[in-house]
């Protein structure tokens, strides 16, 4: 799916319920061109500043993101709109500036069910210290990805049971052999090697051991 700017009220399927209406001002206070697309993997949203061929504010955000994820990325990138408002080129990407920005615009999101009770309890341990992704903290991570739309048989490596199968992107099999702090040890079927993977990476379950 190409890139397609985006109207403010066809922003609001993409949304929990309600949420929109607390969106919208900040459209109104700022020109922004907001655009959806479903082709990056490795990000959810981009914020580029107004420059002279392009003098507003651009935003894209991955369509396909639950609701919940979309407005977490899109208060993300707002953010952004508001550090470079604020500090222009002196602020870093996601510096103490950017950091302040984003509680700001988040918390008033919070505490009104626009999003579910575990969502909202990893995002307020998660505002302590906000990353450059929620990919980063395996808690909110985890969370969010309760509820995506999963094909049959995929999972995040932590809700593999131990001694159980999976196979990775590339068709590689592994066995989940031992869960530590912060990765598991698994080891490859076909090579015996041992590696070591990230909780949250999404793997497809093996109920048996392929010859």
């Amino acid at each position: 799916m190409k890139k397609q700017e985006t109207s403010l009220t066809f922003l609001e399927q993409f949304l929990p319920h309600g949420a929109f209406e607390q969106v919208a001002p900040f459209f109104k206070s700022h020109t922004i061109h907001l655009t959806l697309t479903h082709e990056r993997k490795s990000v959810l949203g981009d914020y580029r500043h107004p420059d002279p061929n392009n003098p507003y504010h651009r935003i894209s955000v991955n369509a396909n993101l639950n609701p919940y994820s979309f407005l977490i990325t899109l208060l993300h990138e707002l953010a952004h709109l508001y550090t470079f408002v604020h500090f222009q080129f002196k602020a870093p990407p996601h510096g103490k500036e950017w950091k302040t920005q984003f509680r700001h615009i988040l918390i008033p999101f919070m505490g009104k069910r626009f999003f579910p009770a575990d969502v909202e309890k990893a995002l307020y341990a998660y505002l302590h210290n906000p990353a450059a992704s929620t990919c980063t903290d395996a808690h909110l991570y985890k969370s969010l990805y309760r509820y995506d739309d999963h094909k049959p048989g995929f999972k995040l490596v932590d809700d593999v049971g131990t001694n159980q199968y999976f196979e990775t992107e590339d068709g590689e099999v592994y066995q989940k052999l031992e869960k530590l702090r912060t990765r598991t040890r698994c080891k490859n079927v076909g090579s015996g090697k041992v590696y070591f993977f990230q909780g949250i990476v999404e793997v497809k379950a093996r109920r048996i051991k392929e010859e």
